[in-house]
């Protein structure tokens, strides 16, 4: 028979073995234990930060090597254009006329006729020239061209062509040398050297196989401060301002051997000679140079004026010209700026010259009549012929070369545009158009 449970007699049963609870409460700490505690939490914060710090600054390197790390952004280059000197505006200008006993230029001629110059002053003169052209030499390195062939049994071999290169500009990170293409068109490496010091590593940022010139950056963590603290980067100057008679220094490889020099004067200024895309300025020197190691010309200031071209025929073409052609400046800053920032010249390709005010009213139409579209240029390609005239480029006029050498200059390489020609039929001038697809110089 099952048990009966009585609550009343299980409750009794609990009270009766319930015994006495006590609660374990730990003593107040001494000012001495709390203040050794303290003490611990202070080295124990020490170490973990001290072990944060070792392992932030390990792990950050390692982490740019595998990740890559965000280069500084270097402000572009910048390089001011110039412009012609206005001499028109200057002949215009009227003065009063102001009475003199002696006319100035009497006075002038007088004083130098009656002048006796002397050797000192001849050695005063080349003296201060010499001592230019030293400053100037500072701005020149060798750029080692440096291919890897195999000689008949498969050895390899190692051969470099040495050019003279300009420094022409310095940002945070690196040094940007102007150079012949010859220097870069075929190198598996390129090596740079400064004053006779070891070679640092170099590579070609742009070139303009038109113009046969090319940029070489230098990176500045490659080289040693005191070497990158002697190098003189070489400010350029306004070739629109040389004239005739003015002197000129010649640096580079004028004679055929990096870091020579010589001396020269202006012959000649020839004004708007037509080449690719574009009107220049060409001078002509009485100066030695050499175009295959690379020759650059200086004013008296010290300022790079242009560079030497390659020897040019006159007549039936088996002869030289006496003087050494130069190409001014001033009128390639604009792509020399495109290539110090490494960004491709746009190329269209024609030579040219602007629509005579006397055939314009005969009824030729107004533009740039092409004189020579090159071969495989992008205009010879798209169709553009020798003697169609060019009135727009993608609806702009194009009357004038200042008016087409800016429409070439603000255009992008692969930029497909729509130029229109004039071509001369049997009767009358037919109006085309073509698309071009800009290549890069």
């Amino acid at each position: 028979m099952p048990e009966i449970r009585d609550p009343g007699r299980e409750q009794e049963k609990k009270e009766n073995r319930r015994f006495i609870s006590e609660k374990v409460v730990r003593p107040a700490r001494t000012r001495r234990q709390m203040a050794e505690r303290g003490v611990v939490l202070v080295l124990a914060a020490a170490v973990f930060g001290a072990v944060a710090a070792v392992s932030f600054a390990v792990t950050v390197p390692m982490a740019d090597r595998v990740f890559g790390e965000e280069p500084a952004t270097e402000p572009p280059i910048s390089i001011p254009k110039d412009e012609p000197a206005d001499t028109s505006a200057a002949e215009t200008v009227q003065t009063e006329p102001v009475t003199e006993s002696e006319p100035i230029e009497d006075q002038v001629q007088s004083v130098i006729e009656n002048y006796h110059y002397t050797i000192e002053d001849l050695n005063s003169i080349i003296g201060s020239m010499r001592v230019q052209a030293q400053k100037i030499d500072k701005g020149i390195a060798v750029v080692h061209s440096v291919q890897q062939k195999t000689d008949w049994f498969d050895n390899p071999v190692e051969t470099s062509g040495l050019y003279a290169g300009a420094v022409i500009a310095k940002t945070g990170q690196e040094l940007l040398i102007l150079t012949p293409e010859a220097a870069v068109e075929q190198a598996d490496s390129i090596k740079v050297s400064f004053s006779g010091v070891s070679d640092v590593d170099g590579k070609m940022k742009q070139k303009d196989s038109v113009a046969g010139l090319a940029i070489v950056s230098v990176s500045t963590e490659a080289m040693e401060p005191s070497v990158l603290d002697s190098i003189q980067v070489l400010p350029l100057g306004n070739s629109y301002m040389l004239k005739e008679g003015e002197l000129l220094i010649a640096a580079g490889g004028p004679a055929g051997m990096i870091h020579s020099i010589d001396y020269g004067t202006v012959s000649y200024v020839q004004k708007n000679v037509q080449v690719t895309d574009q009107h220049c300025r060409l001078l002509y020197a009485d100066i030695m140079t050499d175009t295959r190691s690379g020759t650059f010309l200086f004013n008296t200031a010290g300022e790079l004026v242009g560079w030497a071209l390659e020897p040019q025929t006159e007549g039936d073409g088996t002869r030289e010209r006496k003087a050494a052609a130069v190409m001014g400046i001033s009128d390639y800053k604009g792509i020399l700026e495109k290539l110090t920032n490494g960004l491709g010249v746009p190329y269209i390709g024609i030579v040219g010259q602007p629509v005579s005010e006397a055939l314009a009213e005969s009824g030729r139409p107004r533009g740039i009549y092409v004189i020579h579209a090159v071969a495989d240029s992008p205009a010879y390609s798209a169709g553009i012929q020798n003697g169609d005239v060019i009135t727009h480029i993608d609806g702009h006029d194009t009357t004038n070369m200042k008016e087409f050498q800016g429409i070439v200059e603000n255009l992008e390489c692969g930029q497909v545009i729509h130029v229109t020609v004039a071509r001369n039929g049997r009767d009358e001038f037919t109006q085309l158009e073509f698309q071009v697809t800009v290549g890069a110089r």
